[in-house]
């Protein structure tokens, strides 16, 4: 093992990039924190499919702060349902959907979509359970419900330029709305009128998504000895804070609002929902609509106290030392690799307390860094310069309210309810930690020995 480069450790920590540990060289780099982070989150959603009466579907949401990590948990989670014999469908919702203006039929339909490729993907193995047969059912059950005429139109929405004639008789599920998002994508106004126009078919739509596909499907899956559909919906935590055209946000309209439509589909879902809705009004709503609401909390750098988290720390030291040395991540031999990055490992200590626990930010300071400094090992004065500019981008954000909350987040470590700390949140400003008594917060690191904070 040669000594590393900074370009090596600048492109081993880039903080945009997602672990998926059924990738062999990212099992190598994961760390699990849930012996920091308050409990086994991904057990307990696990537990939750794996439990279900025969039957019965769950729906759950999980949430946290953007960037602490969920996406590599639900990776994980989806890894370890397939290993229980689960067909599992993940996908990122950015992919899919306009994050600034959705409803509640886009998200049904981009799931429709991803569960049809994946089942097209599956090798026939028998002529009675076809899944491309099913697939086929389906697209002309859809078809015609949003009245798609055979020259692929929709009245008073527009063309489509899909055939659902005889010669277009054998197109999939994934297929013809594959080909209607194609065309709305390229034509706004096309778009608006389609959402109008579903909209209100919303219930219509998932009684012919629930007949025409997950029904089926989850006993075509049984027939060949799985244990069901999964659905993992990543990225919707990352809606726009909008207001749509009845005045209401797009958060709460999705979630509240039309959260018992998400909740309606005939297979296992899990949901990724924003942070800030939980200090929302509407809260209670959304809790009411779910099986269950999952919070990924921060990597605690210090405890309620304000003295040091010793294993919140350790781990995030061992998650950056895997990252340069991952053939060491199990090894005694890991942190003696200290000296070839840092000029101490109280520099590398520092690091990790700027950051809060926050593991995307923990890394995007360290890529900056890296960059910054251009040489191994890294010093405490470009450290120092780095999280210099971070403040100043925070400053120039925050106005006189948000101070005073912060002020007050600071002296109580709590929230106190206030929807005003909503923001907060979604700016990463505050950050949520757990212990054995339950959530507490603090003020994001960067700003803690600022001024305006005494």
């Amino acid at each position: 093992m040669g000594n590393l480069t900074a370009q090596e450790f600048y492109r081993a920590t880039n903080p945009l990039r997602t672990l998926n540990i059924k990738e062999p060289e990212d099992a190598k780099k994961y760390i699990d924190f849930a012996s920091v982070r308050g409990g086994q989150v991904i057990e307990d959603l696990k537990v939750d499919i794996l439990w279900a009466e025969p039957g019965y579907f769950t729906c759950n949401l999980f949430t946290g702060h953007l960037g602490c990590g969920k996406s590599t948990e639900l990776l994980r989670l989806k890894q370890e349902l397939e290993r229980e014999q689960f067909h599992v469908v993940y996908f990122e919702s950015t992919d899919d959907l306009d994050l600034a203006n959705v409803d509640v039929s886009d998200i049904l339909l981009a799931i429709a979509r991803r569960v049809s490729t994946s089942l097209e993907s599956i090798p026939e193995q028998d002529e009675e359970f076809s899944f491309k047969k099913l697939l086929q059912k389906a697209a002309k059950l859809l078809s015609l419900e949003i009245e798609l005429t055979t020259e692929g139109k929709i009245p008073g929405v527009g063309d489509f330029d899909v055939s659902v004639g005889s010669e277009g008789a054998n197109i999939t599920l994934s297929t013809l709305i594959g080909k209607i998002n194609t065309k709305v994508k390229r034509n706004g106004n096309l778009r608006d009128r389609l959402k109008d126009y579903l909209e209100p078919k919303t219930d219509a739509i998932l009684d012919v998504l629930n007949e025409g596909l997950f029904q089926p499907a989850d006993q075509t899956l049984k027939a060949q000895g799985k244990q069901g559909l999964v659905v993992i919906v990543d990225n919707l935590d990352r809606v726009d804070n909008v207001a749509k055209n009845n005045g209401r946000f797009q958060p709460e309209f999705l979630f509240a609002d039309r959260g018992e439509k998400l909740n309606k589909l005939d297979c296992h879902v899990v949901y990724t929902m924003p942070l800030a809705l939980r200090h929302s009004d509407d809260f209670p709503i959304v809790r009411n609509r779910f099986k269950s609401i999952v919070v990924l909390p921060m990597v605690p750098i210090k405890k309620r106290d304000g003295t040091t988290h010793e294993l919140g720390m350790k781990l995030l030291k061992q998650m950056i030392l895997t990252r340069a040395y991952p053939e060491l991540k199990d090894s005694p031999e890991l942190f003696a690799q200290i000296p070839q990055l840092f000029a101490s490992e109280e520099i590398l200590d520092e690091l990790c307390l700027h950051s809060g626990g926050h593991v995307r930010n923990l890394l995007r300071l360290l890529n900056t860094w890296i960059r910054k400094e251009k040489k191994l090992p890294l010093t405490r004065k470009q450290l120092q310069a780095t999280v210099v500019n971070e403040k100043a981008d925070d400053l120039n954000n925050i106005t006189d309210d948000e101070w005073e909350l912060l002020r007050q987040v600071k002296q109580q470590k709590g929230l106190a309810g206030d929807v005003n700390y909503q923001k907060l949140i979604r700016t990463l400003l505050v950050y949520e930690y757990r212990d054995d008594e339950g959530s507490w917060y603090e003020v994001n690191p960067i700003l803690a020995d600022l001024e305006q904070l005494r």
